[in-house]
């Protein structure tokens, strides 16, 4: 079962921490930690930078910005530190935070560090050992969404998260803003794109009302308890929460969910294990979600393509670093022709009115 658990490698060229500052840092402010640090790099993941941090028994999550960030807005620590220590008493799958640093002497930008919550994390090639059958296929399916509803039932105004976000015009304002990252971080011609773009701008429908949303809830984000894999023990990478419209969050999913039924290529791309046989289809996932939370599901074409409006400016402006050698990781090379994929994508359903 160990062989199942998600692990770190040593850091990819160019991401490595200054141990010398970090080291003394943490021991200021940690004195539970014991033994020399080491610092270990989680190898997946395309926004936050992800490092393990081991001092004997004691293991620390550290999460800090991207090497030449150009967006401060879309890697606010502070703001992923909040939420985390507001929702770790009354959500149990926010882990706990440890520690805040904003000095940026110490690492060269603000980071942060939480617990480490050891578990199985599905990504595009399953773990060694790992045997999703269709029935668990299936069940793995149904919690990772009933978990999104209890997501959006938490109490935010209680946790003192009311300032977080503002409801009141959230589809207006998120369907604008990132039409506005994508023209900042354009460097391709995506005429689909564009068309989805301005059908979004065309076609917003009401509020269906105000929860927490994550943003970026997939598979990847969520970890699983290697006894029982339809436990979720944690949801991670919080730092686009905010609060807003629940089947806008519910439409992000849908967008990373891919079936089997979807062009290979977007297949061949998937976030996670999303196709196997007995897993729910994202019609499937979005009946479900709509029993376990209470919530009419109107409109659901449009939160699709919202949702993969928003994952194609995501993957264009981690293209943009590429692009303008802010990064030299290799992975991000071709990713400009997944936000073309993206785009067609989107079209089809607006076409189709379906998801």
């Amino acid at each position: 079962m160990n062989t199942m658990l998600d692990t770190a490698r040593p850091p990819r060229a160019g991401e490595s921490l200054d141990l010398e500052r970090l080291e003394p840092y943490l021991r200021q402010h940690l004195p539970q930690m014991n033994g020399r640090l080491e610092i270990e790099q989680f190898p997946s993941g395309f926004s936050n930078l992800t490092y393990l941090l081991r001092a004997g028994d004691f293991e620390l999550v550290l999460r800090r910005p991207p090497f030449g960030n150009q967006i401060k807005s879309a890697h606010d620590m502070a703001r992923e530190h909040r939420v985390l220590t507001a929702l770790h008493p009354i959500y149990p799958q926010a882990p706990k935070p440890y520690l805040l640093c904003e000095d940026e002497s110490v690492l060269g930008a603000p980071f942060y560090v939480m617990e480490r919550r050891r578990g199985i994390i599905l990504r595009r090639t399953l773990p060694s050992g790992c045997d999703l059958s269709p029935v668990l296929a299936g069940r793995l399916s149904e919690a990772f969404i009933d978990n999104l509803a209890t997501l959006h039932a938490v109490d935010w105004r209680g946790a003192g998260l009311g300032d977080l976000g503002k409801p009141e015009g959230y589809v207006q304002r998120q369907v604008e803003g990132w039409n506005r990252r994508y023209q900042k971080a354009q460097t391709d011609s995506w005429r689909n794109l564009d068309e989805a773009a301005a059908w979004l701008l065309s076609n917003q429908p009401a509020s269906s009302g105000a929860s927490l949303v994550h943003n970026d809830y997939k598979y990847d984000n969520i970890v699983l308890a290697p006894h029982d894999m339809t436990k979720i023990l944690a949801v991670l990478d919080w730092e686009m929460c905010t609060i807003g419209d629940p089947l806008m969050d519910l439409g992000t999913s849908l967008a990373y969910w891919v079936e089997a039924g979807d062009p290979p290529e977007l297949l061949a791309a998937a976030f996670g294990p999303t196709a196997l046989p007995g897993t729910l289809t994202r019609q499937q996932l979005a009946e479900r979600y709509g029993q376990q939370s209470g919530v009419q599901i109107e409109h659901l074409t449009f939160y699709f393509t919202f949702g993969l409006f928003k994952l194609a400016v995501i993957v264009q402006q981690i293209y943009y670093r590429f692009f303008k050698g802010h990064t030299q990781d290799s992975r991000f090379a071709q990713l400009n022709q997944m936000v073309g994929l993206l785009g067609r994508i989107a079209t089809e359903a607006i076409a189709k009115d379906r998801v």
